[in-house]
């Protein structure tokens, strides 16, 4: 089992910015495809960024260049910097890692965290 534990979502109005930080174990970093997904009300679980071992990163094309995902080895986290947030952002994001997949942001991965919600108000 691996524990991924998301931190940073909460409330902002539209044009806002949030990073997100997922804590996951070391060696995750090391081989995982790393990623974040989202779930609104009502609506399917979907891919928002993904990272690879590598540091090859994949972003869904809602995401118009407003979000970056990034890794911290040193401090075993994972973030998604987001930007120039809409209305239309708002959802619970997850922290997702699966240790055999190439880079993709199908909601397939092996481990999801808790999530962390973002809401964002127009």
């Amino acid at each position: 089992q691996v524990q991924l534990v998301e931190s940073g979502g909460g409330s902002v109005q539209s044009g806002g910015s949030l990073r997100l930080s997922c804590e996951a174990p070391r060696y995750t970093f090391a081989s995982f495809l790393m990623g974040w997904f989202r779930q609104a009300p009502g609506k399917e679980r979907e891919g928002v960024a993904a990272i690879d071992s590598d540091g090859r990163t994949s972003y869904a094309d809602f995401v118009e260049g407003r979000f970056i995902i990034s890794q911290d080895y040193a401090k075993n986290l994972l973030y998604l910097e987001m930007d120039n947030l809409k209305p239309e952002d708002t959802a619970m994001y997850y922290c997702a890692a699966d240790p055999g997949l190439e880079l993709t942001l199908k909601p397939i991965f092996g481990y999801y965290g808790q999530g962390t919600q973002v809401t964002v108000s127009s």
